[in-house]
């Protein structure tokens, strides 16, 4: 015997689609703590299920994930601009697709560029503490312009970081526009003129330049270097021993742009800002940093000595998921947490609202790292804490992001101190990820090694 699900209570012909579009994560986390871990909300003409227990949402992308496909506004919009990357395609050309990139995101692939992270961090640091104004910097363009020359050293071997402004304005439009195509009341059909696509094409034909002349490069035998690109140029399948075409492997590049240069970089932000907010877990931090490094650039043996910054990044991905929502719909009737789920439901699981779950987290709206000692984790049940989604549809650079955020954080914090300015508040911009309301402005101070 199932039930009907609990609907959150809403006034108007549009439901709670504006405040959906005003505020989402006030929207989720107030029809969870009211109604439980399965609600519905209705925005004019579609209803939203929001899944919230961790067995449940095991349930949605593990256990019976082939009830859930993508077919889902949000993925519609991101397939036209990534098309079928392996963030967007499903059946049979995901499945292909993901065997073939697999190994080159092998964590003993990936370690390789350990150096290339911690040196463009620590140049960064340089070119902060050389200025002759040093002191204030917009973290949040910084974070953005690192993680786009790392992403770009790494996948392409290139320094693309020259055109960070460039690269970046061109994302920039393009998430602002899938942002606004999400939240449309009614899609405006694909061949409709705009301003706003006509900026989109532009933006879109920026970030392909840059992939293709590099794609076009491999192919005509400029270099061959060992990077991310060259591997999955490299993979074949083993069925049927074809490999990737240049549409597939700019779809593929594409797709790690976005979901390895955009997210990284605001997980870093806001790492940044809650070690400014909480002084106790920045001295701590301090203290494991120079202890284990001793003055030197830390590199990726010294990740299993560096426990505490890891739990300092997962916290803050815990509080600030940069994927804050996943969506999916229902193929068939499915019964979650007791409830019925009919067929063609659009299904949200919410990294932001589970790692609230006060049933799985001691202090859940509190920055406390302690959170991820290995005692405390072994008490939460899988899919408590899934920054980079899960089951067969994990992210699949998981790896390869928390490398970065580890070594990113020690380096930058073994040299100097990020303080938010006083007086600034901060808030959320829910869009596809989680940014910030407004830049993270923050002053820089050199700082010397902690006392032991």
């Amino acid at each position: 015997m199932s039930l009907a699900i609990p609907t959150y209570a809403a006034s108007g012909p549009f439901g709670s689609l504006t405040r959906f579009r005003r505020d989402p994560l006030d929207l989720l986390m107030s029809g969870f703590r009211e109604l439980g871990d399965v609600v519905r909300f209705r925005l004019f003409t579609r209803d939203l299920v929001l899944v919230a227990h961790p067995n449940d949402v095991r349930r949605v992308l593990q256990e019976h994930t082939g009830n859930y496909n993508k077919q889902t506004r949000g993925f519609e919009v991101l397939r036209a601009f990534l098309r079928k990357g392996l963030l967007t395609s499903e059946g049979d050309h995901w499945l292909r697709q993901r065997r073939i990139a697999q190994p080159a995101f092998h964590r003993t692939r990936i370690a390789g560029f350990g150096g290339t992270m911690a040196q463009a961090a620590s140049e960064m640091v340089d070119r902060w503490l050389a200025a002759s104004a040093p002191d204030v910097v917009d973290v949040t363009a910084e974070m953005m312009r690192l993680t786009l020359r790392i992403v770009g050293e790494a996948l392409l071997s290139t320094d693309v970081s020259h055109q960070a402004d460039r690269v970046g304005q061109a994302l920039n439009i393009t998430l602002r526009q899938a942002n606004n195509a999400i939240g449309r009341i009614v899609p405006l059909p694909e061949w409709w003129p705009t301003p706003a696509r006509r900026r989109v094409r532009a933006a879109m034909r920026t970030l392909d330049d840059v992939i293709l002349e590099i794609i076009a490069g491999r192919r005509a035998g400029d270099s061959d270097p060992d990077d991310l690109l060259s591997m999955l140029m490299q993979a074949r399948d083993e069925d049927t021993g074809e490999g990737m075409s240049d549409a597939q492997l700019r779809d593929e590049v594409m797709t790690v742009f976005l979901a390895g240069q955009e997210t990284t970089a605001i997980a870093l932000g806001w790492t940044w800002y809650l070690l400014s907010q909480h002084e106790a877990v920045r001295q701590r931090l301090h203290t494991e940093v120079d202890t284990v490094l001793s003055g030197r650039t830390p590199t990726v043996a010294d990740l299993p000595r560096l426990g505490y910054v890891e739990r300092v990044v997962k916290e803050s991905m815990r509080l600030y998921p940069p994927a804050w929502v996943i969506s999916r719909c229902a193929i068939e009737d499915d019964i979650i947490g007791g409830y019925r789920i009919p067929a063609g439901s659009i299904v949200l699981v919410s990294p932001y609202v589970t790692h609230r779950h006060p049933r799985f987290w001691v202090n859940p709206e509190g920055f406390d790292p302690s959170c991820f000692e290995t005692a405390r984790e072994a008490d939460r049940p899988p899919f408590t804490y899934f920054p980079f989604g899960g089951g067969p549809r994990q992210c699949i650079g998981n790896s390869f992001a928390m490398m970065e955020l580890v070594l990113v954080v020690t380096t930058i914090a073994q040299r100097c101190e990020l303080d938010r300015l006083p007086g600034e508040g901060m808030g959320t911009s829910p869009s596809i990820t989680l940014r910030a309301a407004t830049p993270i402005t923050m002053r820089v101070s050199p700082r010397g090694p902690a006392p032991v």
